[in-house]
Parts: C-alpha cells; structure tokens; sequence
C-alpha cells in the first residue's frame, strides 16, 4: 500500500481543522441566523396587518365589482355638460355646503352656524338625525334648510366602523349632490363648480372660501382640505386625509363620481375608523390625492388657542372647528359672542382677517405682531420674525404634544411674555381706509410685571390701546409678500398707531 506524501497528510490535516471549524462556526451562528429570519418575517407579518387594507377589507376588494346601477347614474350629468360654464369667475353662487348635525345638540350649535351662513345667498343643507320638531316652523331666515339622513340600515353588515354614523356622514355628500341634482343646480346648467362639507360646529370664512377654490379648476377632479394640527390624529387616520370637521371642498365631477361609486366605497372599506377616512381611501381609488389648504382648522386642540390664532400661517383663514372643545376667542365673553366679534372683522375685510404682519418700533426696542381682527402682540425686544412666526404654546393637544407646526414655548417668568390687545371695533375711514382697534387684556403677562426691569414710564405699560390703519383693497393671491407696517404716535391718549403698508421691493423686516 502506497503511503501518503508529507504534503498530503498535511492538506488533509488542514481540511479537518478547516471543517471543524466552520462547523463550530455554524454550530455558533446557527440560532442568530434563525432568529434574524424569524425577525425579518414577523416584521413583514405586522407590517402586513397594520397596514390599510386590512385581510378582511382586501376580501372585500376581491368580491366588489363597479356597478353602474340606474339609482346612481339617473344623477350623473357628462362631463362635456357642466364644462359649458367656464368664463365667469367663482363665486359664492357656485358653491353648494353640506353640514352635518344633530337635533339633540342644535341648540347649541344654531348660533355658530348663523354666524356665517348668508340667508338666500349661500346654498346648502343642514343634515339631521330626525325632525327638528321643537325648531318648527323651521327658522328659514337665518338657518339652512334641513334635511333628514339617508337610512342607512341597508349597510349593516358592512358596518364596522369606529366611529358611530360613519356611514351617515359618508353619505351627506352624495346627498348632498343629490339635492341639487334633483333642483337643477347641476349638470347641464353648470352652475354648481364645488361641494363643500363641514359639521355643524364648523365656523366658514366664505369669500375667501371663494377665492381659494377660484384659484383651481372646478372641470377636474379635486379634493381640497387639511390635516390636523396634531400628529397623533394624522397617524391614527392618515396624512393624506383632510379632516372633514375643518371643512374639505370636492370640484363637481369628483362629487358626481364619488355619487356614482359611493356604494361600492362602503362595501369595500368596512373597517376604516371614520367617514373621514372613508372617503379618502374611495378617493384615492379614483386617482385623486388631497391638495393641502392651510386655511382649513380641524383644532384638535384644547384650552386657549389665541397663540395658535395669533400667528396664522400665510394662507386665508378658511375655517375654525371644534369650538366647544378650546375656550371663548376673545376675554370676557363666550363663545357665541366671540364669533360674533370675530365676524364684525371679517364682514369689513375678511382677506386680511388673522393675517400676521410684523414691524419693529426701533427706538424703544419693540416688535409688533398683528393678527389682523384679532390680536396685537407687543414685545418689548427685537424679535425676528422667524421666530414671531411660531405660535406660542397656549394651547394643548387631544392627545401627545406633537405639532406639525413649530411652536413657542410660554416663558417661565411670566413678565417676558407680550403685552396682548384683543379686536375691539372696526371702521371705514373714507374709500381708501380701514381702521381697527385693539384694547389690553391681561391674558398672558401679568399686570404687576415691571417694565423694562424697572417701574419707569419707558416701558410697553403705558400703552392700551393699538390702531391699526389697512388699505381697503383686497390682500393676498398667489405669491403674495405679507403687509409690511410702520408705528408710531396717535392723537388718542395711551395709543399706539400701526399703519399698513406694501413693501418695498427688497425691503427687509426687522
């Protein structure tokens, strides 16, 4: 027998220790390896689950088909007949507003509606969960006319929403769309361009509504809305979803095609929390994403929202939701009349209202924060707007403190917060002015705050009142720079004058 080489019997050796080795590797290795699959694919097992749509919604999706029934299409006008009005320009006219309510809470909410609402001039329908029959005869003068839920008993098995009613309110837009069908307000006639949703204890800007929605093309297809002011509601909900309390508008083909398939979106989603959310996700299954308007306010927020108000981002103030939920807008009244105070602003230039202009008082080291018709912050520093333009943290959210905005915390001594003038009244000083005023309300600093350090005259103290001078011409429209404003004296005793202005071509703030 032929013995083997030196060489060999050393390969050999090698390939042992080799083999072990990587045996022993293995051996170690072998349950990591196990447990980073098993991670991998229970990663992959929840993100399945908790991603919309759920097993049960996707069964769904499987066994609902379009159907073009004739009880949804005798409604549908052709698109080639409503883009026959397209010359003039948008106008309250054009705009029909579903609002969603109760008679148990009416009482209550009758005086937030008729804030706003225009009697025989805005076109809607206040929609009830039965007949108002301790509001009869029917207040037609200064309420929308109502009208009575659809039942929705036939969508029992496929209720299985969180939200009680969701179904109900999905259905107020088809109603809705509907009601002017049967009226003649649509279709052919063109006369109809937007569908505008809201509840009952939604407050609308109307003209600047109308100036928002001129701006897009009522012939396609449109979702306009928001989000919530707080992360938490958007995540439960989604990002893409405008929250149907601050009001959402839908162009007049999305809301004949959303009439059309309206049954087929509640049987697809029976599990989604919310009408909300319901109509986002039939929305998104007719290609159309939510275009995002900052002017809409679903105020998931609690306490004192004048921080909030006080620093509105540079977009029209479109509407305020929840009105129950965050205490009275001004001091010393309650809610109903705070509104009322709010639309004596509004009624004289509702462009401008709670549009922020800021001007320095570079002598006496001030800065100025004016939220037109409503506040007028004065600090006695020179802050940069930047940082003027983050609301101070008055206020508290439903849930985590989580914005999606940026915020200003109050300072811990009380005595570093602004001076704060409240909206008083309103004049028309000749064709080309309009005047407000704004008196001191002890609200965030504390009357026994010494100025400047010290208890000299030089201090802000003295100061009760702001005028604020604004041109009459309407403000804003795309690409719009905010106001810019000087300051100085008044022949009224303790009052400091502002007086609007456009900026110069460069000029910078501050």
């Amino acid at each position: 027998m032929r013995m083997p080489s030196p060489m060999a019997v050393k390969l050999h050796q090698r390939f042992v220790y080799l083999s072990d080795a990587a045996g022993n590797i293995t051996s170690l290795y072998k349950p990591l390896i196990i447990i980073a699959l098993l991670t991998v694919f229970l990663y992959y097992i929840i993100q399945s689950y908790d991603s919309y749509p759920s097993f049960e919604t996707l069964t769904y999706l499987a066994n609902t088909k379009p159907s073009n029934s004739s009880s949804s299409s005798r409604y549908i006008s052709t698109s080639s007949d409503h883009s026959s009005s397209t010359s003039t320009t948008t106008s309250i006219n054009h705009l029909v507003i579903g609002i969603a309510g109760s008679v148990k809470i009416w009482r209550v909410r009758k005086p937030y509606i008729e804030s706003w609402w225009r009697p025989n001039i805005t076109r809607g329908y206040l929609f009830l969960d039965g007949e108002p029959t301790a509001y009869l005869p029917w207040a037609v003068s200064t309420s929308p006319p109502y009208r009575i839920y659809e039942d929705t008993s036939p969508y029992k098995e496929v209720d299985r929403h969180g939200m009680r009613h969701a179904i109900r309110m999905f259905k107020v837009i088809s109603q809705t769309f509907r009601e002017e069908q049967d009226k003649g307000g649509g279709g052919g006639g063109g006369v109809i361009r937007w569908f505008v949703m809201a509840d009952d204890d939604t407050v609308l800007f109307l003209d600047n509504l109308v100036e928002v929605l001129s701006r897009y093309d009522h012939r396609k297809y449109f979702y306009i809305g928001e989000n919530s002011e707080t992360v938490w509601s958007d995540v439960s909900n989604s990002f893409e979803m405008a929250f149907g309390g601050a009001g959402y508008a839908l162009s007049y083909p999305l809301a004949e095609a959303l009439t059309m398939h309206s049954d087929l979106c509640i049987q697809r989603y029976p599990f989604l929390w919310g009408s909300d959310h319901l109509l986002q996700s039939c929305l998104a299954d007719l290609g159309v994403s939510l275009t995002h308007e900052r002017g809409f306010h679903q105020i998931d927020l609690h306490g004192d929202i004048s921080g909030l108000l006080s620093s509105h981002p540079q977009s029209p103030f479109l509407s305020l939701h929840h009105i129950d939920s965050v205490n009275p807008l001004f001091p010393d009244m309650n809610r109903s009349e705070s509104l009322t105070q709010l639309m004596k602003a509004a009624k004289s230039d509702q462009s401008r209202l709670l549009q922020q202009t800021i001007c320095y008082q570079k002598q006496s080291n001030w800065s100025f924060s004016v939220a037109w018709g409503y506040t007028v912050q004065l600090y006695e520093s020179i802050i940069p707007p930047s940082v003027l333009h983050r609301p101070l943290q008055t206020f508290s959210p439903w849930n985590q403190p989580l914005y999606r905005f940026n915020t200003r915390w109050l300072p811990k001594n009380p005595c570093e917060n602004p001076h704060v003038f409240f909206f008083e009244e309103v004049e028309e000083a000749g064709r080309d002015r309009i005047i407000t005023r704004y008196g001191r309300r002890p609200v965030l600093r504390p009357p026994t705050c010494p100025s400047n350090g010290d208890n000299s005259s030089s201090g802000a103290d003295h100061v009760w009142r702001v005028l604020v001078v604004s041109p009459t011409t309407r403000y804003g429209g795309v690409g719009s720079r905010r106001e810019c404003c000087d300051v100085g004296g008044s022949d009224e005793k303790n009052t400091t004058r502002i007086k609007f202005r456009a900026c110069l071509k460069d000029e910078i703030v501050g």
